[in-house]
């Protein structure tokens, strides 16, 4: 008997999605609540399973395709038997044969780039995203282990095996150049006038914008359309926070069974900030400000498709482990692409730390309705006066942008100096100063 797989509902206010990925194809066989496509929405990417075991029969939508709540998608052929073990040998046979044919074509004289790429797309599926990062890294798909559901590729997975990739490269080789460099380098050619030219493999690739990069753009544009942002910035002294984290780090993961990472300190820090100046966690809706007597954090994560930010509800109420748990388990989620609307819904404040990336300093936007946004950066070591003398310490340079409309310049001045305070000596954070 066929099934029919609809789209199922996607949130509060969500009416479509876009089909990012397909992970069946007709003639594969599904058991029950293994999943068959991944749909993307404007906030998450959610994988729809199939009800029933059996047959995928039909695909009725391509990737790329917006499909409304409800819509028919893909019709599963239940208790249909999955190929015979002869069959399955005989696709086993058929694949030994192609990987031998692949190795040996390996072997020959070097394909063209191009031919290389289409040779890689046909050994291993790639989303959209993934391949636009083989290309920019120059890396072989094939040769990375994915971290992903059932073994996919990720962003992330071609992103870590292309720094590896340099890591391993010896000082001054063209290992050490950025990969179209690398490239050119080592493929020359004569220009038409005769000259040394570049190479002529010169690639582009036009690929249409997911629905969640819709949204981000959408989002941040409006943000700065609507707000009235500013910037102040301020300067940290980590060495409190990273002493702490040394001396107890081995009894808080015993305890509590999970890392003690900055985060928990500039989550509790800020909720020190927003409890004196209550406009930095408050948002304007028309004519009238909404004041909020709790904390929601909203953090930002980097996933496959793009920035989300999840929420830490009640984080005010919360110690330092749950909400490192937190935190953990949203980055866990994000990368295997689980998290939920409700995960991303509301949030009074967010907190974006561009520093895991090795950012030095940035402006970062607010995150609407919210009025306020602290960006974390980098930490290095840098001369800094101390009671008249010149030390080093590990310093970190903080940015809060705010919307002005609502947060006046004396208020964000001095949020951010709590905060500062505030991690500069973390027994403020105990005894509520």
């Amino acid at each position: 008997m066929a099934k029919e797989i609809q789209v199922p509902t996607l949130g509060e206010s969500v009416t479509e999605g876009t089909i990012g990925e397909w992970l069946k194809k007709p003639g594969d066989a599904v058991a029950v609540d293994e999943p068959i496509v991944s749909l993307e929405t404007d906030k998450v990417a959610v994988e729809v399973p199939s009800p029933v075991a059996g047959v995928i029969k039909e695909l009725k939508a391509e990737e790329g395709d917006t499909v409304e709540v409800g819509a028919v998608i893909a019709i599963v052929e239940e208790g249909a038997a999955p190929a015979a073990k002869g069959d399955e040998a005989a696709r086993a046979s058929e694949q030994r044969e192609d990987g031998k044919e692949k190795r040996e074509a390996d072997k020959a004289a070097p394909a063209s780039a191009a031919a290389k790429e289409q040779a890689r797309d046909s050994a291993q599926t790639l989303s959209p995203a993934v391949r636009r990062a083989v290309l920019e890294h120059g890396v072989d798909p094939s040769t990375i282990e994915g971290t992903g559901k059932d073994g996919r590729l990720t962003k992330e997975d071609v992103v870590a095996a292309a720094e590896a990739k340099k890591k391993g490269s010896a000082g001054g080789s063209i290992g050490d150049a950025a990969p179209d460099q690398a490239a050119t380098a080592s493929t020359p050619s004569a220009s038409s006038d005769g000259g040394e030219g570049a190479s002529g493999e010169r690639r582009e690739e036009r690929v249409k914008m997911t629905r969640m990069r819709q949204t981000i753009a959408r989002r941040l544009k409006g943000a700065q359309e609507e707000a009235a942002l500013l910037t102040t910035f301020n300067d940290c002294d980590m060495s409190a926070v990273i002493e702490a984290r040394t001396k107890y780090k081995d009894l808080f993961a015993k305890k509590h069974d999970i890392r003690l990472g900055f985060m928990g300190f500039f989550a509790k820090a800020a909720c020190l900030a927003l409890k004196d100046v209550p406009s930095a966690n408050a948002y304007i809706e028309g004519d009238e400000i909404v004041y909020h007597d709790y904390v929601d954090i909203s953090v930002a994560v980097s996933a496959p498709n793009g920035l989300v930010v999840p929420v830490i509800r009640d984080a005010d109420k919360k110690g330092f482990a749950r909400i490192e748990k937190d935190i953990a388990d949203f980055g866990a989620r994000a990368k295997d692409g689980k998290l939920t609307m409700e995960d991303m819904k509301g949030g009074t404040f967010t907190i974006s730390n561009g520093g895991v990336f090795g950012s030095l300093m940035s402006t970062p936007i607010i995150n609407p309705p919210q009025s306020a946004v602290l960006g974390l950066h980098r930490i290095e070591d840098r001369a800094v006066v101390v009671d008249g003398e010149i030390v080093v310490r590990p310093m970190m340079y903080l940015a809060l942008s705010y919307d002005h409309r609502l947060i006046d310049g004396r208020e964000a001045v001095t949020a951010l100096k709590i905060i500062k305070e505030a991690i500069e000596d973390p027994t403020r954070m105990l005894i509520d100063l």
